[in-house]
């Protein structure tokens, strides 16, 4: 044999080792990708709660300026309280926000805010009782 038959001989993977090689990356992404999803959903939960504590507050700070509650969210925005109506991280549209009025029947308005996803949070409370 020369030498060039021995470099081709010798040059490449057999299938053995790229199947130990796939095994390998199989494993560890098995391990990697719970906790990528489940980082995701803790990021978007605490955007969520981040959202409603600033709309929370606008609506107080509503309350407070002209002793009454906003009619909707939109006005919040109208008369600057908010920049705009935030997205709802786990629904993805800021049309989903679930706007609950005074307990006193005679105010009206948004007294309350919650998101409109009907989903479990990772620590096992609803989405929409927050």
């Amino acid at each position: 044999m020369t030498l060039m038959t021995r470099l081709r001989k010798q040059t490449g993977f057999t299938l053995i080792e790229l199947l130990v090689v796939m095994a390998i990356i199989a494993t560890l992404l098995s391990i990697v990708a719970p906790r990528y999803f489940e980082s995701i959903e803790k990021a978007k939960e605490a955007v969520l709660r981040q959202d409603l504590k600033i709309m929370r507050d606008a609506i107080d700070q509503f309350y407070a300026d002209s002793g009454k509650y906003p009619l909707d969210l939109e006005e919040l925005v109208d008369k600057r309280y908010l920049r705009s109506i935030p997205i709802d991280p786990m629904t993805e549209s800021n049309t989903t926000w679930i706007e609950m009025p005074p307990q006193n029947e005679d105010e009206e308005g948004v007294y309350d805010v919650h998101s409109g996803f009907t989903g479990r949070a990772l620590d096992g409370t609803f989405y929409e009782e927050w």
